[in-house]
């Protein structure tokens, strides 16, 4: 009976974990194929998972009012309201059209520090391991710095002048960045020393949150044609690697960047990985 309580005495929560198990299982039956027959030009499943996630966004507490009056302003209110930073990845809203490029390239930006301090952090691990496993993590890891150095200068290189070409440069590293992290999931999950094994996915992890939230972000400002180009460079997807991710670590990380709740952090990494599924990712 506490159960059906519960329910009452706190509808909007209910409604909300109801939406996010929605949109979660829509991204299964994507994954599979499943799509329960057509509506539109989309599936029953797509559009099940449209409904769920933008009746998210409206159970979300409205942000501050904006006028979207410079990029700096904008990014505060991004880092102040992490319920928007990535509710607005998958719901494109009317009002933040015409800075939203600038904006999510200072998220992008605000990102890089995090990622740079994770990778470290790989580079340190490997002595760590037993001896078994170690090499077999350095040789998973080994393009980690080379592709986050790049990928961080053209995240600020686009930032500093948001153009086509810019935005190109940053959508092919952001998937070869997240193809070396998910490669790198599957081949330490070989790892046969249990704690060695702890250690390298763990480190993993850390990056492979990041470079998630970096590409939703990236995905939010990309055509549908250029998340079909990205997509179709992504050979291993995320469905392959999501048995390795520790959620409450990546939840921890976004709460943490963004100043929020764990639970609201859960909310939005569910959300933004039922858009990279729907997208093919």
């Amino acid at each position: 009976m506490k159960l059906f309580s519960n329910i009452w005495e706190h509808p909007k929560t209910s409604a909300a974990g109801l939406l996010i198990a929605i949109t979660s299982l829509a991204g299964v039956l994507s994954q599979q194929g499943i799509g329960l027959g057509k509506a539109g030009t989309g599936t029953v499943v797509s559009l099940a998972s449209a409904l769920a996630t933008a009746l998210l966004g409206l159970l979300a507490k409205d942000p501050e009012p904006s006028t979207c009056q410079s990029a700096a302003t904008a990014s505060r209110q991004q880092a102040k309201l992490g319920a928007w930073a990535l509710i607005a990845l998958l719901i494109p809203l009317p009002w933040t059209q015409g800075c939203t490029a600038t904006s999510v390239a200072q998220d992008i930006v605000n990102w890089t520090p995090s990622l740079q301090s994770s990778v470290a952090t790989v580079d340190s691990t490997a002595s760590v391991l037993d001896p078994a496993g170690a090499p077999i993590f350095a040789g998973a890891t080994v393009g980690f710095d080379a592709a986050s150095n790049l990928l961080v200068a053209q995240a600020k290189a686009y930032l500093a002048n948001p153009s086509a070409k810019g935005l190109a440069l940053l959508q092919s590293q952001i998937v070869t960045l997240q193809q070396q992290v998910n490669t790198a999931l599957l081949q330490s999950a070989h790892i046969v020393n249990a704690n060695s094994q702890q250690h390298a996915l763990a480190a993993i992890q850390a990056v492979a949150t990041i470079v998630s939230a970096i590409l939703s972000l990236v995905q939010s400002i990309s055509s549908k044609a250029q998340l079909a180009q990205m997509a179709a460079a992504s050979g291993v997807k995320l469905g392959a690697v999501s048995q390795y991710r520790d959620r409450l670590q990546a939840a921890q990380t976004v709460a943490a960047h963004y100043g929020e709740s764990v639970e609201l952090a859960r909310a939005q990494i569910a959300e933004a990985e039922v858009a990279q599924i729907n997208a093919g990712f």
